[in-house]
């Protein structure tokens, strides 16, 4: 114990949010309680209150945890490739593999944000995730200003709306895909890569620009 004592602060609360994360994967949120996460993450209840206030902040830590991750994969997917389509389909890749790495994560970033920090006391964590959120916002908003300007995508595009749509689209489509795959192979005699790239395309092309656009 002495060794884990000196350990940083910021050491144990990874530890707890690890933990949780599984059990809330296990269990869900409202069935875990600080008990359980305590015994998951090996430490006494006592020890837990030492790192974290209550349940509600170990679930705010893991939320910006997957803001942060989110982020990272769109961050990525945009630096590495130059034409539209291309970084489109880099950004469907990252959000794929965002979901199947971090399946628990991924249906986080889907729940309600708080986004009101004058009319009540709030959790630090939560204006984190509210900012990287609005990072990853702006992320796409290059991108479709980008694409509008190469005359790749439709230039009637109101940016805002179309951002919010658009991660909904892929999202529910990655999740679906993730929830029925069994149904989707047997019913379709698709495979769940084949029925994602099929949606993705018809995402895209929602967006993409009509030739009549360019002449």
């Amino acid at each position: 114990m002495g060794r884990r004592k000196k350990e940083p602060r910021s050491v144990h609360r990874e530890n707890i949010v690890s933990a949780a994360s599984a059990l809330f994967m296990e269990k869900g949120i409202a069935a875990a309680s600080m008990d359980d996460i305590a015994k998951a993450a090996g430490y006494s209840k006592a020890t837990l209150y030492v790192y974290f206030e209550n349940k509600e902040e170990i679930v705010g830590m893991i939320v910006w945890n997957s803001m942060k991750k989110l982020y990272d994969y769109i961050s990525s997917a945009l630096v590495q490739q130059k034409t539209t389509r291309a970084r489109y389909d880099f950004i469907c890749r990252g959000l794929v593999r965002y979901q199947e790495e971090f399946p628990f994560y991924f249906r986080m970033v889907l729940d309600r944000i708080n986004i009101d920090f004058e009319s009540h006391e709030y959790l630090p964590e939560e204006k984190e995730t509210y900012r990287v959120g609005e990072e990853i916002n702006q992320k796409l908003k290059q991108f479709l200003l980008s694409g509008m300007e190469k005359g790749d995508l439709r230039r009637d595009l109101e940016i805002m709306p179309s951002i919010f749509n658009f991660w909904g689209m892929l999202s529910g489509i990655i999740q679906l895909a993730a929830n029925k795959e069994e149904y989707i192979k047997q019913s379709m005699g698709l495979s769940k890569e084949k029925f994602m790239e099929y949606g993705f395309s018809l995402v895209y092309d929602s967006i993409a620009a009509r030739r009549d656009d360019h002449e």
